[in-house]
């Protein structure tokens, strides 16, 4: 198809929104992205980054050219051809999928929806939501009818923060359509800006795809993260079996194990599945016992601080404990679903006093679930603790020289490089 689009809209302009926007600026098409909060819509108007690993540079240099700003007003959706909604889909109180944030999102931008204009959802969730749901409240507002006043398709995000081999452009792009030609107006749209568009017979089949991406993780992190444990007990090192398997050229995949799931993908949309099979009277065994595994990973990484804390006389109850990294990977500042804020939680339920260092997250945003430790500050790396735990695998941690350090270090990601003499490993 040769349809070419010359300004589109982000809507949600956070981890998945951002460089979205802005790969589509640096390939000629205007950006005019829409969010909720003033403040990064000023941000981006200023040409200044509220997110570490992208530069201000990278956003003043587009906003300067006239190819993205931002705004708060959903009524300029009608100036563009295309509209791309990046909003959070977490899961509720009940561990249940919340899609709140994007039917709430398609109530606001269903009046404002011009004729002719395609609509694609990126973010993660279960088969079914975009030609369902989406559809039934983008009809109920905007009285236009899906696949021929206006066009839907659903293409997942794959935004993997922190990389240097991938980016937006050079990772390969699913898209599915309401109608085939809903398809292949969203394989045009992203193939203006992105290297490589695969498309699918379907919005359910693009919105499985995403789904099997992130279980396939959670199952082989659990996988590997029962082995630490089973492993341990047999004298193995675990790592040094991962890293023996990993010789094979064929085959397997190596997966490292950790003190939990984080992240706003991996953690969550498993459970979209399960929830979603139960519908269709279906059991995803499998996919739970991986989630329950992952889930029990900090109590394991708590009974190491205890048994390292034993062997000093000391209990976690009135200890002083140093938590290494808030984020919930490494050299990034996304701590969205990080089991660092477990281990806060246990270890301070346990009596201890528990401080954290990150140079990414220097004071703890507002989350949704830990919203007691918003305002939290980091804080120096010190030989003054009783005990220091690593909880993500930032390049400074790995380089920072703890040798000559008293305190016992328990290490969960099995990273650090200049080890103190009490060094254990979780």
């Amino acid at each position: 198809m040769n349809k070419s689009y010359s300004k589109i809209s982000v809507i949600g302009l956070g981890y998945v929104g951002l460089p979205l926007s802005l790969q589509f600026a640096r390939s000629g098409v205007k950006v005019l992205g829409l969010d909720l909060d003033p403040r990064k819509v000023e941000s981006i108007n200023s040409g200044k980054s509220y997110l570490k690993h992208f530069s201000s540079e990278s956003i003043a240099e587009q906003v300067s050219s006239g190819r993205f700003e931002a705004t708060v007003d959903p009524s300029r959706l009608s100036e563009v051809d295309a509209i791309l909604i990046c909003v959070p889909t977490p899961l509720d109180d009940h561990r249940e999928p919340d899609l709140s944030f994007v039917l709430e999102t398609a109530r606001a931008i269903a009046c404002h929806l011009p004729i002719g204009v395609l609509v694609t959802l990126e973010s993660t969730t279960y088969p079914g939501t975009t030609e369902d749901e989406l559809r039934i409240v983008l009809e109920e507002g905007s009285k236009l009818k899906a696949g021929t006043d206006f066009h839907l398709a659903y293409s997942p995000e794959r935004e993997d923060p922190g990389r240097d081999d991938a980016s937006v452009k050079t990772i390969p792009k699913v898209v599915g359509g309401y109608t085939e030609k809903c398809a292949e107006l969203a394989e045009a749209l992203y193939g203006q800006a992105l290297d490589n568009i695969y498309r699918v017979s379907s919005c359910r089949a693009a919105e499985a795809t995403k789904l099997l991406e992130n279980i396939f993780r959670s199952v082989n992190i659990a996988l590997v993260n029962e082995l630490k444990v089973v492993y341990e007990a047999m004298g193995i090192d675990v790592h040094e079996v991962i890293d023996a398997a990993a010789t094979k050229p064929f085959g397997y995949m190596a997966f490292r194990p950790g003190p939990g799931l984080g992240g706003h993908c991996i953690p969550i949309d498993p459970f979209y599945l399960t929830w979603k099979a139960r519908e269709f009277g279906k059991h995803t065994r499998f996919i739970e016992l991986a989630g329950e595994i992952n889930t029990t990973m900090p109590d394991y990484v708590i009974s190491k601080v205890a048994d390292a804390l034993n062997n000093e006389g000391k209990a976690i109850n009135g200890s002083k404990i140093l938590i290494l990294g808030l984020a919930y990977k490494a050299n990034v500042d996304d701590c969205r679903e990080s089991p660092s804020f477990v281990l806060l939680e246990k270890l301070e339920a346990k009596g201890a006093t528990v401080d954290y260092n990150d140079s990414f997250v220097p004071v703890v945003p507002p989350t949704r679930e830990h919203a007691h430790f918003t305002g939290k500050e980091s804080v120096d790396i010190e030989d003054a603790y009783d005990l220091i735990l690593v909880s993500t695998d930032h390049t400074e941690y790995k380089t920072f020289d703890f040798s000559g350090y008293s305190c016992p270090l328990v290490d969960s990601r099995n990273c650090i490089q200049h080890k103190p003499v009490k060094y254990f490993r979780a």
